[in-house]
């Protein structure tokens, strides 16, 4: 793996890059190479913000209550945030995106200053209501994995960052950081420009981002332990989530919806989980083209992905040193994943 990093390095122009990956059953290998945007050596023990990858992290601590009895997929989220301007909507259709709402709080909502807290974005979530023709599309939505963080806090009576640590973190054995400083200093990325590049808000290397804690976005872990997210609804551990619940998850819940993320990742057919996307016959995408059609996992803007397929018994992640707007992601991605598959099934054949 180490050449095929190295020239990914080099003709992205990206300052380091770490791969990460595990057969079933399996101990994790990682691979790093180069450093962050500061000049620091990336390790397997680097700490990253791994962007949109805290949805699996949010999706898992619903399905944890969902395993106790403690909520049902098809409740409507009236049941638990009743004064919810979505109240109509099922978590069902927050896991899975199908519930019309928008990308984000209204602009003007949750201005980001100094002062912006997780209970202020919680609120706005909560005044948020479905657009028209809810349902009809996968409209991927941070609102919804904010109301389903919100879901958790009052099914637990906890603040969410208490709920996930108990919940997720915790039982998995997790380094992961979400609302509290690391005890060392995260990787810094590469490109995060506009108004607050390189003051005390910039986005993904502040520590007032981090502060916000926000459940669709802020999680801080090794590229290992993200890994272990997307491992967790491939029934690693045994047991974390039932086996039945834990098959629904991995499961198409859109049907033949259309839809997506943002360009140029909308597809004719977006099927989805209860968490993770699945990978289906979508193009582009940033998984192995040589993977299988059940393969799921997430992406982050951080400029990351953790994906796992089952079928070839294995899982891997990718972490760079520079947020994913220049694209550098789709253009990397699915060589990683080939050459993870190809190692994989290299193995099994021998």
């Amino acid at each position: 793996m180490r050449p095929l990093l190295e020239d990914a390095i080099r003709s992205e122009d990206l300052p380091g890059l770490v791969v990460t990956a595990a057969r079933s059953g399996e101990p994790p290998e990682t691979v790093c190479a180069g450093c962050d945007v500061r000049g620091e050596a990336l390790a397997p023990d680097s700490l990253f913000p791994v962007a949109s990858v805290t949805k699996l992290a949010t999706a898992l601590a619903v399905l944890r209550l969902a395993d106790r009895g403690e909520l049902g997929l098809d409740d409507r989220l009236g049941r638990h945030v009743p004064e919810a301007a979505a109240a109509g909507a099922t978590l069902r259709s927050l896991l899975s995106h199908t519930a019309g709402l928008p990308g984000d709080p209204p602009e003007g909502a949750v201005p980001y200053r100094p002062g912006l807290t997780w209970p202020s974005v919680a609120a706005a979530c909560v005044a948020v209501a479905p657009g028209p023709g809810a349902g009809a599309v996968v409209a991927y939505s941070n609102v919804g994995a904010g109301l389903l963080a919100v879901v958790v806090e009052r099914r637990t009576g906890q603040p969410f960052t208490h709920a996930l640590r108990e919940l997720v973190l915790a039982p998995l054995g997790l380094e992961a950081y979400l609302g509290e400083e690391p005890p060392r200093r995260p990787a810094a990325l590469a490109d995060v420009t506009g108004e607050h590049q390189g003051t005390e808000l910039e986005p993904f290397n502040s520590p007032f981002w981090r502060s916000l804690a926000l459940p669709w976005g802020g999680l801080v872990t090794t590229p290992a332990d993200a890994l272990a997210l997307v491992r967790a609804f491939a029934g690693h551990p045994p047991g974390f989530l039932s086996e039945t619940l834990r098959v629904e998850a991995i499961s198409n819940q859109t049907a033949d919806r259309a839809g997506g993320i943002f360009p140029p990742y909308l597809w004719d057919r977006c099927p989805w989980g209860l968490g993770p996307e699945l990978r289906g016959d979508k193009a582009p995408h940033l998984g192995a083209p040589g993977g299988n059609p059940d393969s799921f996992g997430h992406g982050g803007s951080s400029g990351c992905l953790v994906w796992a397929d089952p079928a070839a018994s294995v899982a891997w992640g990718f972490f760079g040193a520079r947020i994913a707007q220049s694209g550098w992601p789709a253009r990397v991605g699915p060589r990683i994943g080939d050459a993870v598959l190809a190692l994989a099934r290299g193995r099994a054949g021998g």
